[in-house]
Formats: structure tokens, C-alpha cells, sequence
């Protein structure tokens, strides 16, 4: 393992094998992972074309199914041998009682990367892990055992929709789960967050005012706990377990905050001003923060909304500290990290995840410098990617180096002999049109050239990239082709064009006019500017101590937050 960590980079690759290979012990601040499972369906990008329009174009970026194979058996072998006992025993229980089938596929698979990320975690980290309720109990034991039930912090709700009319069976399914782990509780950072109070909850609860108006209401001063010796004593005449130490309640009482009932008799009360209060502490069920949409929305199947993650970033870490996401996918982890102030690290699996993850940290932070890690950086590696089981692996990564977008597997009528396409505009009358793209990893001939020549008879331009060196026959067939004229640039581009890896690597793209409107080809991030990356999107009122209070608001959505800094 290399002990030299690397930050704002983007891995390609199984997040095991990265983990154990790049990323140290201790060293990582915070982890968000969102592993698929059970969806009983293969997860989609769902691409638009120019006008918002969807495509009929499914990707196939990833699917859920877990087996048990012979990775899933060696996998569990290990665990049972090398894991701590308690974490042994559990995964063996869990195999005895549920079998071999897809959902322990799916426990052994986790269970050897969960313990991979506590190890990489600083003792000051935390863990959040996102799920549904079909394996959250699950995965609720597993996490126990590996991180300690001492260390387990919350089990979040979130309401991510409102119920369909489609439940005819049973209730509609509106939440996921989220649970929150730190590597040692007592260490672990931590940064309240509120909410401001509502109109309704002002109207309700601060219903009295003093003689400068004002509003405040009256508060409990006891204890909920009995079994507080220490806060066990004699105030305004009365024995009580009260909430705080007696020299606290004597200098509330001097301020003039504390309430004895008239007449002297019953329990003194704290008067709690509305001015003083930070706002609503955020609890553990978030109803207020939806899915994605509008401009935020880029054809994710499972893309979560950036306020989600900026909740979560904002509560378990401060600015310049290092977030881990796994389970890449789009990347909203690693958008709300950069944008807060953070430093960060993304795996995935798939080279279309990292071709949209790029696209989309360059369309929101265009001065961002940023590395990928684990793809060809020669002719032999992308011979090893071309060789990969799963032929769209090389695919997809030969389309990433020109921009253009994955057609995906089931192609309609024209499309069938595409690979990729790259939209543009080139008329008065604003529609698109499109360069077509081929990718051959084998031996070609003359006839991939006429079969391009004809996939691309309607098209503007049509395009080869090949592994293997084109024939001076391929050569002379794409040039009597002829010519693409553009009626804006007044400019003659080659029909049919061929590009080959080696060339790639040399910085070779397609000849065609200018794509003056990127957001054709794939949908466009918002651009976040760089004061708001840089500040992390907050307006800091004051430098805070440990026991200061902060109020901080975050300007990047809808929903106000407040958040109390420098408590660990």
C-alpha cells in the first residue's frame, strides 16, 4: 500500500481492491456510501437529447444483482477466518440461517469493505450509510459488530417522496435509511445543525413577552434523569434533580431568567428568549429535503439531491478535511464536498461513471484541477481494458476521450451500428445534429467503414475509433466519403473519420464545428462559482471556540441552516 494519499482525485476500479491498495489507515475524515441493492432492476442513466426530451437510449451503468459465485465464496471464507471473532461468528450465523443466495452475496460483500473503511477512518471520523428497508437491519448488525453499538449515532429517516397512488397491497415505500456511525463516539466531530423556527412554531410555543416585547416562553428546569446525585440540591426552597449545576441556576437567576410562579409556590421555570435561540435542532426523520430536480436533475437513476449530502458534510466534518465516497455513481458526494470547502476521493467501478463525474465537476467547478486514477494512460493499458469481461468497459472509455455519449446496448432501428454519439448545433433553425460513433477493440476491415458509412448516411459525421491500426483500404473508403459542410462555419469537415486509440492518447478528437452549446451531448451541472466553492457556500458571521456559537447559513438550496461550530 502506498502511504502517499492523494485527494480530489477519482479512482476507476473495485473500491476494494483501491482502499487496500491507496488509501492509508486513518486518514479519511468523513465516509458517505450509497451501495445498490434490490432495486430488481439494473440502474439506468437516462440521458436527454436537446430540448429536455428523454432518450430512448438506456444505459446499463451497473446492476444490483449480487450472486453468490466464487468471489462471493472466497469472500465469506476470509471473512470467517481472518475477522475479528464477533464479526466471524455473525457473518457465519447470517450464512447458516439465510443461505447461499443473492442477499448474503451482498452481506460478504459489504461486510469486507465496511471493514476496510473503518480502518482507513480517523478516530475523529464518521461513517454514513445509505440503504432502503429491505437491508437495513441487515447491514444495522453488521455495522454494529465492525464499528462497535457504542459507536452508533443515529439511524436516519429520510423521506425522499411523497406516496404514489400505486400502493394496492400495502403502504407506499417514501424512505430510505441512513445510518450514522463513528469510529470512537467520544472523539468523533460534530457540528449541530438547525433549522429557523417556523412562523407557526413562534406562534405556538413563544407566547410571551417581556417589558420590551420581547418573545420568550417558559421552560423546564428539572432534570429528565432522577439518577443525578451531583445535580441533586436545594434551590428557591425546593429539592429537586435539576438540569444544570447550582452555581449555572444562581447566575440564570441573577440575569433575571429564571421564573418562580406568583405566589412563591411550584417550580421555578427558565424564561428562553426566541432571540437567543439557534433555531430547531435538525433530528434524526428529514422530511424537508426532496429529490433531485430541475437543473440539479442529470438523469441519475440514483442520483441524490445535494442538499441531502451537504447536510450530512456540514454536521461531521470542517472545511479542508477529506471525504470518501466509494460508491461514486454520479458523484453528489464529491460535488457537495468541493463545494463546501472539502477535500475528497471517489471510486467507481465503471469508466461511465468517471466519464459523467468528470463532466460534471468540470461543468460545476471549470478551474477545478482534479486527477482520475486506475484508466489507460497507453496503447497496453487499453489493450488490458479492451481484454476486460465486460466489453463496454473499454467502450465507454474510448467514448469519454472525445465527449461523446454511450448509445447503450438495445439500439433502435438507424442506431443499431452506433456506439456513441456527439450532439451540436449547426443550423439557424437551433436542432441538433450528430457525430456517430463506432468503437472497434479488434480486427477491422474495410467493411466496418461501409457499415459506418451507411449507420451515418443521415448523420453529419461519422466516426472510428479502433484499437488495432486502420488498412490503407479502411483509409480510402472513409475518404471518398467526402465531406460534412457546416452552413454557420462555412467549412468543410471529413464525413467519415477514423481515429485510433494510440492517437487518443496523443490528443487527437473528432473534426467537427465548434460544440457551442455543451449541454447537448450530456446534461449540464449547474456551475457553482468559485467563491461559493472556495467558502463552502457559508457565510461565517465570526471565528468560533469551542463553546461558541455559531450561525451559519447555507446559501446553496432552499433550506436555511444554522449550525453551532467546534463541538467534539
Amino acid at each position: 500500500m502506498t502511504h502517499d494519499l492523494k485527494t480530489n482525485v477519482l479512482y476507476y476500479g473495485d473500491n476494494l481492491d483501491i482502499l487496500q491498495k491507496y488509501i492509508p489507515d486513518n486518514c479519511v475524515d468523513l465516509i458517505y456510501l450509497d451501495p445498490p441493492f434490490n432495486s430488481r432492476r439494473d440502474y439506468n442513466i437516462l440521458f436527454k437529447e436537446n430540448g429536455g426530451i428523454e432518450s430512448e437510449a438506456q444505459i446499463k451503468a451497473f446492476g444490483d444483482s449480487w450472486h453468490w459465485t466464487q468471489s462471493a465464496q472466497d469472500t465469506y471464507q476470509k471473512i470467517v477466518t481472518t475477522s475479528p471473532i464477533k464479526t466471524s461468528k455473525l457473518i457465519s450465523a447470517l450464512h447458516d440461517s439465510i443461505g447461499q443466495n443473492d442477499v448474503m452475496a451482498y452481506l460478504v460483500m459489504m461486510t469486507i469493505r465496511l471493514s476496510e473503511l473503518r480502518r482507513v477512518l480517523k478516530p475523529t471520523g464518521s461513517l454514513y450509510l445509505h440503504c432502503d428497508p429491505t437491508a437495513s437491519h441487515y447491514l444495522k448488525i453488521i455495522l454494529d459488530q465492525i464499528f462497535g453499538p457504542t459507536n452508533f449515532k443515529n439511524e436516519i429517516v429520510w423521506k425522499r417522496s411523497h406516496p404514489k397512488g400505486l400502493a394496492y397491497t400495502r403502504f407506499a415505500s417514501t424512505h430510505d435509511i441512513i445510518f450514522a456511525y463513528s469510529k470512537d463516539n467520544s472523539k468523533a466531530k460534530w457540528n449541530m445543525l438547525y433549522t429557523p423556527h417556523t412562523e407557526e412554531s413562534i406562534k405556538n410555543q413563544y407566547t410571551l413577552r417581556d417589558g420590551d416585547g420581547r418573545l420568550y416562553q417558559l421552560t423546564s428546569l428539572l432534570n429528565p434523569n432522577p439518577d443525578r446525585p451531583n445535580l441533586t440540591y436545594e434551590f428557591k426552597g425546593i429539592v429537586r434533580v435539576w438540569r444544570w449545576t447550582k452555581s449555572r441556576m444562581l447566575s440564570e437567576d441573577a440575569k433575571g431568567k429564571i421564573v418562580v410562579p406568583k405566589g412563591g409556590n411550584g417550580i421555578p421555570r427558565y424564561k428562553r428568549f426566541l432571540d437567543e435561540q439557534e433555531g430547531i435542532p435538525i433530528g434524526d426523520f428529514w422530511a424537508d429535503i426532496e429529490m433531485a430536480s430541475g437543473s440539479e436533475r442529470l438523469g441519475y437513476d440514483t442520483q441524490k439531491p445535494i442538499a441531502l449530502l451537504e447536510r450530512i458534510i456540514s454536521s461531521s466534518s470542517e472545511k479542508g478535511d477529506i471525504v470518501l465516497d466509494p460508491f461514486c455513481g454520479c458523484g453528489t458526494a464529491i460535488i457537495a464536498s468541493q463545494k463546501l470547502g472539502r477535500k475528497w476521493i471517489g471510486i467507481d467501478l465503471t469508466h461511465l461513471a468517471i466519464n459523467l463525474m468528470r463532466n460534471r465537476l468540470r461543468d460545476s467547478f471549470p478551474k477545478l484541477k482534479f486527477e482520475v486514477i486506475g484508466e489507460p494512460q497507453d496503447l497496453a493499458g487499453a489493450r488490458e481494458l479492451a481484454h476486460n469481461p465486460d466489453r463496454y468497459q473499454f467502450q465507454w472509455w474510448a467514448l469519454g476521450k472525445i465527449g461523446a455519449r454511450p448509445m447503450g446496448e438495445k439500439k433502435k432501428g438507424a442506431d443499431q451500428g452506433i456506439d456513441g454519439i456527439i450532439s451540436f448545433i449547426d443550423n439557424t433553425e437551433n436542432k441538433a445534429k450528430r457525430v456517430v460513433v463506432q468503437v472497434k477493440s479488434g480486427h477491422v476491415g474495410v467493411s466496418v467503414i461501409r457499415e459506418l458509412q451507411t449507420v451515418a448516411y443521415k448523420e453529419a459525421i461519422g466516426v472510428l475509433i479502433t484499437l488495432e491500426s486502420p488498412t490503407t483500404q479502411m483509409i480510402k473508403e472513409a475518404v471518398s466519403a467526402g465531406y460534412y459542410h457546416s452552413p454557420i462555419y462555412d467549412k468543410n469537415y471529413p464525413k467519415i473519420q477514423i481515429i485510433t486509440v494510440e492517437e487518443l492518447f496523443q490528443g487527437q478528437t473528432v473534426e467537427m464545428p465548434p460544440q457551442t452549446q455543451t449541454s447537448i451531448t450530456f446534461t449540464k451541472a449547474p456551475k457553482i462559482n468559485n467563491d461559493e466553492a472556495e467558502q463552502g457556500n457559508m457565510i461565517y458571521q465570526h471565528k468560533p471556540t469551542k463553546n461558541d456559537k455559531l450561525h451559519i447559513k447555507d446559501a446553496s438550496s432552499q433550506l436555511p441552516l444554522y449550525k453551532v461550530e467546534g463541538i467534539s
